[in-house]
């Protein structure tokens, strides 16, 4: 590897020196989790936030992350290069889509220091722009095919399949294809639905309607607060919901910094997802939340966060903030929780019905947290109790280095639980011991 430049080893220094600070200043602080969570008061960190992340090392040899008891974990696929999301397909086949956040180019200092640490840590790059096919053919729990299936897809991340059109969430665009069952790989050109701005938060999710008529299409903001202005914010920080019929689109639910997995609780037929909320004011303030997801609804950014708490770095809009609807349930501040999938009583043993939770790991914070694929179980509907692990072990102890970061989850066909992890290069397969 080539020694560092003596620009890199300085912005890194930013990172260390602002966690250094918060640390001796506020101490550390646990996650903050459930329905009632004692948020701490808001301290804003100014132009230098808190910024920790580990370096990017991989597995190596045998070595795994750790499941849960009466749990195992294997590789269903390795040698992807940034598998973020998944798809399954009727047959089985898993569709991985394989992309990175692109670098914008940095102006302070600091921005110098986020984009080194960014790349070290292997959460931006050259994305792969691809959606892989991987099969099980024998049925053993590892995909010995491997198939280009889409290229040259800008930053590829949700994929639906409705009858024989295949959509794909690109950063820039929704995307329908033809879809050919047991075919390996599409060659043809993707129709534009519906145009999307890149950048900021990148990630476009998708997921049908249990009628199969419309799509929801989770987008991230351009910023952290709305720094930029709102402008620039029109038609972010939502889910959308696409007609398939008429072609046409709405905001479906409005004020969610950067909302990305989503999944259908059956009980209700509610939509929920998985929300990453704010950075810069404390490392569980405010804490990434799970919530049900009402058409029309507003959950306060960039005016305010969980029970309606003003965020004064932001000119406010006193009739929005009284219209902000509470989340339903904290997920620990920065955990970045990114992935979302409703499990079934019974997918796994000793696990009630709930939703799996991909927490991709911190930044902004001085003690990192998420890192883990965690459980919350789900009674009439709603989430309690305090969240359980399913896998663990994707940090060292020490903090410095990350084996693997979780990302998206699927449920497999044979009714295993996958995930996808972009540091580790590989989708993990979770069954009963």
């Amino acid at each position: 590897m080539a020694e560092p430049s003596l620009l890199a080893r300085l912005v890194a220094l930013v990172g260390d020196v602002t966690v250094a600070v918060r640390h001796s200043r506020d101490g550390e602080r646990a996650p903050i989790y459930g329905t009632a969570p004692a948020i701490p008061e808001a301290k804003p960190q100014g132009k230098l936030p808190t910024l920790k992340m580990p370096t990017a090392k991989g597995w190596e040899g045998d070595h795994k992350p750790t499941a849960a008891p009466g749990l195992k974990v294997n590789a269903f696929a390795r040698g992807l290069t940034h598998p973020r999301n998944m798809h399954v397909l009727p047959n089985g086949d898993v569709l991985v889509a394989e992309s990175m956040s692109e670098p914008d180019k940095p102006g302070s200092l600091f921005d110098h220091a986020m984009t080194a640490t960014m790349k070290r840590a292997r959460a931006a790059g050259d994305s792969p722009n691809r959606v892989t096919l991987l099969r099980d053919a024998d049925g053993d729990g590892v995909a010995e095919e491997n198939h280009a299936y889409l290229e040259n897809v800008r930053q590829p991340f949700g994929i639906a399949l409705i009858g024989d059109t295949l959509y794909v969430g690109a950063s820039d665009a929704l995307l329908a294809y033809p879809y050919e069952p047991g075919a390996t790989r599409i060659s043809q050109p993707g129709r534009k639905l519906m145009d999307l701005i890149p950048g900021g938060h990148w990630t476009r999710n998708l997921i049908a309607s249990k009628d199969k008529t419309k799509l929801y299409v989770a987008v991230g903001s351009l910023s952290n607060i709305a720094e930029h202005g709102m402008s620039v914010e029109e038609n972010r920080a939502c889910i959308h919901e696409y007609d398939i019929a008429s072609g046409q689109s709405r905001v479906f639910a409005g004020g969610l910094r950067n909302p990305v997995g989503m999944a259908w609780e059956p009980s209700r037929d509610m939509l929920w997802t998985v929300v990453n909320e704010r950075d810069g004011l404390g490392d569980e303030t405010p804490p990434d939340y799970l919530t049900s997801v009402v058409d029309g609804g507003f959950y306060g950014w960039p005016f305010c966060y969980w029970d309606r708490v003003v965020d004064d770095r932001v000119p406010q809009d006193a009739a929005k903030v009284a219209s902000a609807l509470q989340p339903d349930y904290a997920l620990g501040g920065h955990t970045a929780s990114l992935g979302l999938c409703w499990l079934p009583e019974g997918t796994l043993p000793g696990f009630p019905a709930g939703m799996a939770i991909g927490q991709h790991g911190s930044w902004n914070r001085s003690k990192l947290s998420g890192y883990k694929l965690a459980f919350v179980a789900f009674e009439n509907g709603r989430p309690v109790g305090m969240p359980r692990e399913i896998l663990t072990g994707f940090l060292s102890p020490d903090e410095k280095h990350s084996y693997g970061r979780p990302v998206g989850v699927a449920l497999a066909s044979d009714g295993a639980v996958l995930m996808a992890d972009d540091v580790g290069d590989v989708i993990w397969r979770v069954t009963g011991a």
